[in-house]
């Protein structure tokens, strides 16, 4: 039989793969491709820089900077959101809280190398239906990374670069301190971060106290920290705590008998949340952001880019003492009100008439409010909101009560007019001699007012309070003494015309000695001295004493015409209680990072210089005694039982601002108070300066005098420059002045009477707006003399760990090995 011959063009069979088989293939290796692709361009940074090995090991997560006043006492705070956090070590925080955060978010926690398989197949397969398969340190790492896209493919590749992160951290540190970053980075309810801030937001108390119940709602928070938030949901609140503490007892952290028991009590709370309006000096703290942005200009954090207060965890040391600053406030506490009273019984404000021709001010005021913005959001037009504001609604408005608010229904129109038509007021205090600013208050109320009357670019026309800078000049350049005989006449300026303008005190005058004219403020006499020293020469001369504003050679400027901010007078006056020095009022003693090495450190010898000479500015501090012993402040130094002071009241027009400046030998305050509205003022007011603004200098000044531990004495007196005692003011000064001078016109006469100073203590104290603004248990820190360490809050923080606790592994070689134990230490298990 012959064989079988195959047909010359018939290939061989060869079996066919599946065609399910290759598209599986197909879908794998692409896929896997897909995913080394990448994970390479995340590697590269391709989506995003993607933190370095050494960012990791030493993370900086956003954190608020941190400001301390003189004794160390914590002031506030500065932080966008994110960063308003204090972090805490390992060790500081409760076992609970460790023990809750574990059951609920991540049972596996201490098996796994930062991603957990068999929760992540979980969430692929079930879609997330019974929870997602994050661990803990895939979570930290979203943090860090500061993640969380809405878009699907975004977040898609967000999850790759957490999965690289995730193994990283786990390489590179150990679960506890993980477990710390975490806690000390997570989001909590109202926007409060890390644990240290919550458990003091939420039960004003440290994380180290916290017992299970409390714990156990810190963490539940973490599933939803809006819809979980024990402050204003607190049924959801307490059954996700009971939630968490099923879970612990799941897990065997808690027993069936504990358990039981906490889940049936109630949540504890005791909320405390400090925001821009707590702590001391809220007004100061404001003030200080610009004072630090340029303190730090040109400086660099150690990832060398410009230093961010809100985010880089700095400690700011200040001059402010604490004490004197609730003097402070407590001072412009008692004045106000009483100044309030007598300003709404005034049948203008009374009747509203005050607003005539007015209206656009209040229209502006509408126009710049959040009310007026959301409505303009929404669609509505000019004419439809304006009628809106002319609707009755409940609201809280300011108050003079110890709430500082008072319920009440107005319309919002009116409610516009009621605050505007509220006295403000400024104070501020500081040494004379360095310029280190003690005290500083900007306005009667920070929560509703946010506007500083003490900052350097708030300027009011001050009156009669520059007057001493005049006579300074006369006695420094033209010879003139404290008895020197001048005319308390008007005087006549070529193309300016008579100066008073209101020409008082034309004709025939009896003559003043120069301590007098001061001590009554005498607005004739000081023309007269104006024109023998000249207006161009006058505005160099407060150049000289480095007042920073420009002023414009004018005669009236001998009677204050002139706006200057009370930032500026104070460094003006400081050349009389400072010997003749010219010193910059200054609040920064120096700038430390968040590690406490200083980054920049202040010295008040360069804010000084020599203004005039130490004779005038003796002789100046004692002609001063005038207005405080017999002029315009009468009785002042008496009452308050001083060996030496000096002292100046300043009224402008139609009581529109009242100023005292004083000072002892030791310390200088100035004081402002007004409406923010020039046309709203005291109308019936005589010696403006002398009865609104002078009684809260005079009560700051008994508070302190009573406050031994401040070191402010009232026997202190001003230094006499040696071997020059034939050119100084010798015995009273009230001999010098003389008689009082009948009909004096200026504007800051006051009688003299004591009991017209008297301040009003029947009504309702009121607390100083300062407050301590975290638990008054924690620590302060301890400052040693001349080299001081800003507190070591965190110390121990995870994000500093030491060296002998961490592997430090290649760039890539660490990438996806898993985490070795260190030193044969077994991690915990989870039983």
């Amino acid at each position: 039989m012959e064989p079988t011959k195959r047909h010359p063009l018939k290939k061989p069979v060869v079996p066919k793969t599946r065609k399910s088989v290759r598209i599986f293939w197909r879908l794998f290796l692409g896929g896997l491709g897909a995913f080394i692709l990448v994970i390479i361009l995340a590697m590269f940074g391709v989506f995003g820089k993607m933190p370095s090995l050494k960012q990791l090991e030493n993370p900086t997560m956003l954190q608020s900077s941190e400001v301390f006043a003189a004794d160390g006492t914590l002031m506030g705070k500065y932080y966008r959101e994110r960063g308003n956090r204090s972090n805490v070590s390992y060790k500081d925080i409760s076992k609970h809280v460790i023990n809750a955060l574990i059951a609920t978010e991540d049972e596996r926690f201490y098996n796994h190398a930062g991603i957990d398989v068999q929760a992540t197949a979980r969430a692929v397969v079930l879609f997330g239906r019974e929870g997602g398969g994050s661990t803990i340190t895939q979570q930290l790492a979203k943090t860090l990374l500061g993640q969380g896209s809405k878009n699907l493919v975004a977040r898609v590749i967000e999850k790759f670069k957490e999965y690289i992160i995730a193994i990283r951290l786990e390489r590179n540190f150990t679960k506890e301190e993980i477990t710390a970053l975490y806690l000390n980075a997570v989001s909590y309810s109202d926007n409060v971060y890390g644990i240290r801030n919550a458990s003091r937001t939420f039960f004003s108390k440290e994380p180290d106290r916290l017992d299970p119940n409390e714990a156990s709602v810190l963490v539940g928070m973490l599933k939803g920290n809006t819809i979980y938030n024990p402050r204003n949901r607190q049924k959801a609140a307490f059954e996700r705590k009971n939630v968490v503490l099923g879970q612990m007892e799941k897990n065997g952290y808690l027993s069936p008998v504990e358990v039981a028991k906490y889940k049936a009590t109630p949540i504890p709370l005791n909320y405390h949340k400090m925001d821009e309006n707590t702590g001391y000096a809220p007004y100061f703290r404001e003030v200080l952001k610009d004072e630090l942005k340029e303190a730090l200009e040109g400086l660099e954090n150690p990832e060398g880019e410009p230093y961010d207060i809100y985010n880089d965890g700095l400690k700011v040391y200040t001059t402010i003492n604490t004490q004197m600053q609730q003097y402070a406030e407590e001072a412009i506490t008692q004045q106000m009100p009483v100044l309030q009273r007598s300003l709404n019984a005034q049948r203008n404000v009374k009747t509203g008439s005050v607003w005539k021709d007015h209206e656009n001010v209040l229209l502006a005021a509408m126009k710049a409010s959040e009310r007026w913005r959301n409505e303009k959001e929404e669609g509505l037009s000019d004419e439809e909101i304006q009628k809106s504001f002319k609707i009755k609604v409940p609201m809280k408005v300011f108050a003079w009560n110890a709430k500082r608010q008072k319920d009440t229904t107005m319309t919002p129109y009116d409610s516009i007019r009621y605050h505007r038509q509220m006295m403000q007021a400024g104070f501020m205090v500081m040494d004379p001699t360095t310029g280190e600013v003690k005290a500083w208050v900007g306005g009667i109320d920070f929560k509703t007012f946010k506007f500083d009357h003490a900052n350097i670019n708030t300027k009011r026309q001050v009156g009669s309070s520059i007057k001493p800078f005049l006579y300074a000049q006369a006695m420094e350049e033209r010879g003139f003494t404290p008895e020197s005989s001048i005319p308390n006449q008007a005087q006549y300026f070529e193309g300016n015309g008579w100066v008073p303008a209101s020409k008082k005190c034309l004709g025939v005058q009896p003559n003043v000695s120069m301590a007098g004219a001061l001590a009554h403020s005498l607005n004739c006499a000081s023309a007269y001295l104006m024109k023998q020293v000249g207006p161009a020469q006058f505005s160099s001369f407060l150049e000289r004493i480095n007042i920073p504003t420009k002023v414009e050679a004018y005669p009236s400027n001998a009677l204050g015409a002139v706006d200057l901010s009370l930032y500026e007078m104070m460094w003006g006056f400081s050349i009389f209680g400072g010997g003749g020095f010219s010193s910059k009022p200054y609040f920064i003693s120096r700038i430390e990072d968040r590690n406490g090495n200083v980054i920049k450190r202040f010295d008040h010898g360069a804010n000084r210089k020599e203004a005039i000479s130490e004779v005038t500015a003796y002789n100046m501090t004692r002609m001063l005694e005038g207005p405080v012993t017999r002029g315009t402040a009468a009785g002042l130094m008496q009452q308050l039982g001083a060996s030496e002071m000096g002292g100046k009241t300043g009224t402008t027009n139609d009581n529109a601002d009242a100023w005292f400046f004083g000072f002892s030998p030791q310390l200088l305050a100035g004081v402002w108070v007004g409406c923010d509205d020039r046309f709203i003022r005291i109308e019936s007011a005589q010696g403006y300066g002398g009865t609104a603004a002078r009684p809260i200098w005079q009560t700051f000044f008994q508070k302190v005098y009573s406050d031994k531990k401040l070191g402010i004495f009232r026997d202190a007196t001003f230094p006499r420059p040696a071997d020059l005692n034939n050119q100084l003011i010798n015995g009273d000064v009230e001999s010098i002045i003389g008689e009082d001078i009948p009909n004096a016109e200026g504007e800051d006469v006051g009688s003299g009477n004591a009991s017209d100073y008297s301040l009003d203590t029947t009504s309702e104290y009121i607390p100083p707006e300062s407050q301590v603004p975290v638990d008054e248990n924690a620590p302060k820190p301890k400052l040693k003399k001349d080299s001081t360490k800003a507190p070591k809050i965190g110390e121990g923080d995870p994000a500093a760990v030491p060296e002998d606790k961490k592997e430090k592994k290649g760039f890539l070689r660490g990438i996806f090995k898993g985490k070795k134990e260190k030193d044969g230490e077994k991690p915990p298990g989870n039983q």
